[in-house]
């Protein structure tokens, strides 16, 4: 006979995380009520509500040619120009 309740088991799911976070999410879970199952459940299904994560995630920005260009420019900065005032470097940008 199939299973009854409305959270059947269907599939395994298996991560590599390293110990000491496995252990901290753990606590947290614990103190929440919850198993990893449900929790890790939980995330699945936040997953599928929103169609992407269930929170921001902030990726490095790739540098472009030009920002890796000026980054090695400041690396050298004997070699950048300098200006005595604001009006000469403005007149040297044409601005």
């Amino acid at each position: 006979m199939p299973p009854t309740d409305a959270i059947s088991k269907t599939t395994t799911v298996s991560a590599r995380i390293d110990e000491a976070t496995k252990e901290n999410a753990v606590r947290v879970f614990e103190r929440l009520g919850l198993t990893t199952s449900q929790a890790i459940m939980l995330f699945y299904k936040q997953v599928e509500l929103r169609q992407g994560l269930p929170f921001s995630v902030e990726l490095p920005k790739v540098p472009n040619e030009d920002t890796l260009e000026a980054i090695r420019e400041a690396e050298n900065p004997e070699a950048l120009c300098s200006f005595e005032t604001p009006e000469a470097l403005f007149r040297d940008l044409g601005v």
